[in-house]
Parts: C-alpha cells; sequence; structure tokens
C-alpha cells in the first residue's frame, strides 16, 4: 500500500494530475491487477446478501416508490428490476437507482467503520446495472466490485465526513465511477474525470441521519449511485469535472472538510497490485446500524442473567464515540426515546434496539420494529432507563487500524433495585470476521433463504443461488441470472399521480 497525503493547494500553484488523489484512484482503477481469490468469493457473498435484503424490502413505500419511477423508464436492452419479470428492462441508471433503494431499506447489508461510515454494498446495484446494459461478464462485474469496494474503503479510512456533518455517500460517488470505470476497462483520464464529478454532485449534510429519520436515508445512496452512473457517462463523453476536487482552492476538502490547513492521509494499493479491502468489511447479522449488531448478541447473552427485567433500575453503556453520539443518547434526539419514532429512526437508537433485544431475546428485522413493539408500556419503561458513555478505550478500539484488533461493542452495566450490578462486555459482534462464529457462505445462503421465505419460489431460491455462485464463469451478456423474479401479483403498486 502507498500512504498519500492529501491536502489543499492554491490555484497559482496548478497541482500537476499525478500528484491528485482522483488520479491516484483512477490509476488503480484502470490497471491490470489480479483478482485476489478470496476478495472473488467475499463480492459473491455480498451479491447474495444484497439480494436477500433487497427481495425482503420490496414491498415497503420507499422501494415501492422508487421503483415505479425506475418503471416509468423502461429501456430495450437495458437492465433488470429486482422482483420483476428479467425479459422486462430499463434505463440502467434508474434500476440503479430502486435497487440501490431496496439494498438499503432494512440497514441490514455490509459495512466498513473507520475514520468514517459506510456500506460498501451500495456500490453493487449500480455496478450491477450498468453491466447488465452493456452485456459485460462476470470477470468484468467482479473486476469493477473489487475496485469499487478498495476505493471506498480506504476513503472511509483515510477522511472523515461526518466530523463535519457530511453525510458518508460522498466516499460513495467516487467509489461507484472507479468501480464503473474498472469495469468497462476505461482510460485513467476518463475515470480521472468521472471521480471528480461524482464526488462533486454528492454532497449533502448528515440531516439525512439526524432527528426523525425519513425514507431518504434509504434513497441516498442509490441517488448516490444515479449520479455516478451518470457522471462516468458524461465523462465517457469527453466533459470533464471540477478539478482538483480534494485539492483545490475552493475543493471539497477547502470549503467543506478540514479547511486549507487539511492534511489527510489515504492508502491505495499499488499500481497493479491484488486488491483486497473488501475483505475488512463485514455483514449484519441483525437489521439495525452495525454498531448495534455487538450489543445485540450482548443483550442476548444478559437475558440468561437476569430473572426478572422489572426489577431493573438503570442500564448504563460504555462504548465508542461514534456510537455514543451517534446512535446514544449522546446524539440529543429525543427522536430516539420516542414510541412513535420511524422505523428508521428506531434502528439508529441503540437505547431501543438493547431494550428490544433484551426482552425478546432475539430481533427481527420486522417484528422488532413494529408499532405495537415499539409502544408496549415495559419496553418504554426499560428504553428510557438506558444511557451511553463514551468510554476512550473503546474509541481507541474503534479506530484501531489492524482489522483484528478494531472493535464495535461496548461494556455494559445493568443496575438492578436492589443495587446489584451486572456486568458484561463484547468487543465485536459474533457475526464480525473476527468474532465468535464469523460469517461464512453457508450463514449468507440462510440469510438469504430466511429473508426471502415466502416471497420467491423455492425453485427460484435454488436457482439464483446457483448462478450467483457460478459468477466468475458467466459470459458477456448473462448477467440478467442475477435478477431474482416474483411473482407479479405479490408486488405492490403506488399509483398516486406524479411527474414520471
Amino acid at each position: 500500500m502507498i500512504l498519500n497525503t492529501v491536502k489543499v493547494y492554491p490555484s497559482k500553484k496548478k497541482l500537476p494530475k499525478k500528484y491528485q488523489l482522483a488520479w491516484k484512484i483512477a490509476e488503480i482503477a484502470s490497471d491490470k491487477a489480479k483478482l485476489n481469490r478470496d476478495s472473488v468469493e467475499m463480492v459473491i457473498n455480498r451479491i447474495i446478501d444484497n439480494a436477500s435484503v433487497a427481495i425482503a424490502s420490496l414491498n415497503r413505500r420507499a422501494v415501492i416508490s422508487s421503483r415505479e419511477m425506475a418503471l416509468a423508464h423502461p429501456r430495450k436492452n437495458g437492465a433488470t428490476i429486482f422482483g420483476v419479470n428479467s425479459k422486462k428492462k430499463f434505463d440502467c441508471e434508474w434500476v440503479a437507482w430502486t435497487n440501490g433503494t431496496a439494498v438499503r431499506e432494512l440497514d441490514f447489508h455490509d459495512t466498513f467503520l473507520a475514520a468514517d461510515y459506510s456500506h460498501p454494498g451500495d456500490n453493487i446495484p449500480p455496478l450491477l446495472a450498468v453491466a447488465q446494459q452493456l452485456k459485460k461478464s462476470g470477470i468484468d462485474l467482479l473486476r469493477g466490485i473489487i475496485t469499487a469496494y478498495e476505493v471506498q474503503v480506504n476513503l472511509v479510512k483515510g477522511i472523515c465526513l461526518h466530523k463535519h456533518k457530511v453525510d458518508h455517500i460522498a466516499h460513495l460517488g467516487p467509489s461507484v465511477a472507479a468501480g464503473i470505470g474498472s469495469m468497462l476497462k476505461l482510460d485513467t483520464e476518463i475515470i480521472y474525470q468521472a471521480i471528480q464529478q461524482a464526488l462533486h454532485t454528492t454532497i449533502s449534510t448528515r440531516q439525512s441521519r439526524k432527528g426523525s429519520i425519513s425514507s431518504w436515508k434509504a434513497f441516498a445512496p442509490a441517488h448516490a449511485g444515479k449520479l455516478a452512473i451518470e457522471a462516468v457517462d458524461r465523462a465517457m463523453r469527453g466533459e470533464g469535472g471540477p478539478s482538483p476536487i480534494y485539492e483545490g482552492e475552493d475543493s471539497v476538502i477547502a470549503r467543506i472538510l478540514d479547511g486549507k490547513n487539511a492534511n489527510y492521509k489515504v492508502s491505495l494499493p499499488k499500481k497493479n497490485h491484488e486488491k483486497k479491502a473488501i475483505l475488512e468489511t463485514y455483514t449484519k447479522e441483525y437489521s439495525a446500524e452495525y454498531q448495534a449488531q455487538a450489543l445485540i448478541d450482548l443483550a442476548k447473552k444478559l437475558k440468561t442473567k437476569i430473572n426478572n427485567l422489572n426489577h431493573i433500575k438503570k442500564i448504563d453503556i460504555h462504548t465508542s464515540h461514534h456510537t455514543h453520539y451517534v446512535i446514544g443518547t449522546g446524539a440529543n434526539d429525543p427522536q430516539k426515546i420516542d414510541p412513535n419514532a420511524s422505523r428508521e429512526t428506531l434502528d439508529h437508537s441503540i437505547m431501543y434496539i438493547f431494550a428490544v433485544a433484551l426482552e425478546d431475546g432475539d430481533w427481527h428485522h420486522e417484528k422488532s420494529y413494529s408499532k405495537s413493539r415499539s409502544k408496549r408500556k415495559s419496553t418504554i419503561k426499560l428504553w428510557r432507563s438506558i444511557k451511553t458513555y463514551e468510554d476512550k478505550r473503546w474509541t481507541k478500539k474503534y479506530h484501531d487500524p489492524n482489522p483484528k484488533n478494531k472493535c464495535f461493542g461496548a461494556k455494559v452495566i445493568i443496575t438492578l433495585n436492589n443495587g446489584k450490578k451486572i456486568t458484561q462486555q463484547l468487543e465485536r459482534a459474533d457475526a464480525h470476521p473476527y468474532g465468535a462464529r464469523p460469517f461464512k457462505r453457508i450463514n449468507y445462503i440462510k440469510k438469504f433463504r430466511t429473508l426471502t421465505d415466502n416471497i420467491i419460489s423455492r425453485k427460484e431460491s435454488e436457482r439464483f443461488l446457483k448462478e450467483v455462485q457460478n459468477l466468475k464463469k458467466l459470459k458477456n451478456g448473462q448477467l440478467d441470472k442475477l435478477n431474482i423474479e416474483i411473482n407479479n401479483k405479490k408486488i405492490k403498486r403506488n399509483k398516486r399521480k406524479s411527474i414520471f
């Protein structure tokens, strides 16, 4: 890996391309690196993972709306929409829009946490849509996805966005552009311009994840993917982007992030070296913010130690800065303790999540968020007895550069009415790559079958699983096989009058 210094330069210095981060990203996207075997297998796992959560969310409101918009853009020889007959094709950017929304809606796919947050699986829907429309092969798609993960993971390690209240999709636009460029084997110059355009157009604030969280949380990464596709298209036609987008005098860094005195360090692999960053990412066993995964496991363990939850006086959770300030009481969001809050808000409330997991000793992607569940009196009492605290030891573990040491857990202290205290901690979720029972291919397949049961037929389920595990051998024009069809009668519609 090469550690690149990224800082702001005055316009009069005319920073050469070879020193610009966007160019360096474009260089690794356009190289001829051999595909790492483990990275290839992990891509297949993540395509299965994405499909499972996308199919499970097909009839949720945000996904229905995005699908209606996509259905209004049919295209001969286009791309396929999850759930819709594969013979029907649509413009790839609109397919990326709806399939990306379906993947993100349940907050149930993969994650990578470092200086910033990310869901690298958000790269897959736009790349797959473009690959289908342009009739690329399985190997082409694999190359693109591996590159996209490499770019996003390393941007997330090096540049913090949330510190400046910028949404993490600002790292997704460049990674999608780089991945598409790699998949299509575009010249470095074209990828470079596309990356700059994609970053410039995907800057937005973190209000989408603050206060009363709306369905835009699901739409946001899909929107970034759609914009990145359009950026690549423009760049392929010879159009340039704002340059240098990272280092310029009025660039993203200068005006929105750390400013003229910024000094970021972004690692990237050497040209023509295998890309393995996808192996540092991890998926979710439970449909909740990743930083809640270990706490759900912890709640399940603690339930076995408490005979009567009514005897609980208070619960204190000592955890990392990110967990405390984003999904804990440190966020100072009253919505996070409101029984009438949206699902999108509740899955970003560790107080709610821990209370439900402690009561139920389990977690379900739908039942755990139902209105009847969030309004249960015993849950509300328990929920409002929980406070979180930042512990610098946990923050240090969160940011450990060694993936084997990085932790996203917490220490929980439960105080009973009689003064007795029950204490337990867990460093990482059981399903984490370095957890008690890491997710393997068999777990991804189980998750897929569990989430799609009673939605798709057993025959369609087995067909998809067979095709996706054969991805390396899929030839040009065969990527439609990665779509999943369901009975048309099971697909809900929203026929409200709109523009499209």
